[in-house]
């Protein structure tokens, strides 16, 4: 499975920006977010029905992950962006069942990962 993530850029607090991730294969999707000098972190996931979606506590309310089926890619819709949201995102998919959504291990297949940049 190939995973090419876009979208990322500079933008100032409060702004929106949309990450794209186009998938060689439709799996259940993740976005995951690492910092300088932190820690890989989850962001959020969706399955591969688009049925269920999951978020970590620091987005619920302002991101949004949605997935178009038809087109193979999955989105991360970011609003009221902050300066700690700034980090590299990368997507990733997994084909795994009964595991979950929140931990890096649970995900097979992770694409480039694409820098988001939040001023203040």
């Amino acid at each position: 499975v190939q995973l090419q993530a876009s979208g990322g850029g500079l933008v100032q607090a409060g702004d929106s920006l949309r990450l794209s991730c186009a998938a060689s294969a439709q799996y259940a999707m993740g976005w995951f977010r690492q910092a300088p000098g932190k820690e890989r972190e989850f962001v959020a996931a969706v399955t591969w029905r688009g049925d269920r979606t999951y978020y970590a506590d620091s987005v619920k309310g302002r991101f949004t992950i949605s997935r178009a089926n038809a087109k193979n890619t999955v989105y991360l819709q970011m609003n009221s962006l902050k300066p700690e949201d700034t980090a590299v995102y990368y997507c990733a998919s997994s084909t795994l069942l009964g595991r979950s959504w929140y931990v890096e291990t649970t995900y097979q297949y992770w694409g480039q990962g694409t820098q988001v940049t939040v001023s203040s």
